[in-house]
């Protein structure tokens, strides 16, 4: 078992997420930095699919009921056990009672802590991930809040290097989306060539943008319709939302665009007023 002593501004349990439930209304759900969640999963041992910790921002404290190899990984922090600073994005040994203290991203938003054996709560469609829109899985984690670790044997794995993380601009590949043709064409032109700002009111949900608004030609109602990861909806605004991995299944705007999921990693470690792209 390990313990939450200071759980931070968000901090949830997520795996890789539970794909092929959009029929149900369930979204994937799972790490928004998939790419730095398998690096800490590797580093400890564990298969990809393992569930971690996700924090935002300010980082997470928790203490091992055992001793345990964990990892952190993601947003740049200070990890300390004990008060001693240890290695970031490597392994490291956490003795039986011992205090670990993930400290405030320096860099990016979102911090991944793996443990060897994986954070065994009990998985929902299986998937052990927690989607913040729906409720599935655990619940946002609170100080006092135990979680359960598994004790699989270490897997000697190939490990990826750590993820890029965004500088002042992130520029996103898309490809056009369904509704492309409801914009006018200034609108389609103003997608690709002009900037935007990432909104402090984005969350794992999605990333707002605030910008030049997208004008639709077409101002009909639109019946809901699917959406997926990566789909760039305008509503009534004009201004774009990029939905995340706790989006909804379904949507009444029209999606003008998707992004590359490949460059969703760096919309999750990008910070509000970051300068974002698009490039068709």
């Amino acid at each position: 078992m390990i313990a939450i002593v200071k759980a931070g501004l968000l901090t949830t349990v997520q795996d890789l997420g539970r794909p092929g439930y959009a029929h149900l209304g369930v979204t994937r759900s799972g790490a928004l930095d998939r790419p730095a969640l398998i690096r800490a999963n590797r580093l400890v041992g564990n298969p990809d699919s393992a569930a971690g910790l996700e924090t935002t921002l300010t980082g997470v404290t928790l203490q091992a009921e055992s001793a345990a190899t964990m990892a952190v990984t993601g947003a740049p922090a200070s990890v300390t056990v004990d008060g001693v600073p240890t290695e970031f994005s490597a392994a490291f040994a956490v003795p039986a009672g011992a205090r670990l203290e993930v400290g405030p991203a320096t860099a990016g938003v979102r911090t991944y802590l793996a443990v060897a054996g994986g954070i065994t709560v009990a998985p929902v469609l299986g998937s052990r991930s927690t989607d913040t829109l729906s409720g599935l899985g655990t619940p946002p984690l609170r100080p006092g809040h135990v979680l359960p670790v598994g004790s699989q044997p270490a897997l000697v794995l190939e490990v990826p290097p750590p993820t890029a993380l965004p500088g002042e601009e992130v520029v996103l590949r898309i490809r056009l989306g369904p509704r492309y043709d409801w914009f006018s064409v200034p609108a389609r032109e103003a997608l690709v060539t002009e900037a935007y700002t990432l909104s402090v009111k984005s969350n794992r949900v999605g990333a707002r943008l605030s910008g030049a608004p997208l004008v639709r030609s077409i101002t009909g109602e639109l019946p809901s319709e699917g959406i997926v990861l990566g789909a760039v909806q305008v509503p009534a605004d004009g201004q774009p939302l990029i939905f995340l991995a706790d989006h909804p299944t379904t949507g009444g705007y029209p999606v003008i665009a998707v992004v590359e999921r490949d460059d969703l990693p760096l919309l999750a470690q990008a910070r509000p007023g970051t300068t974002v792209r698009f490039q068709a």
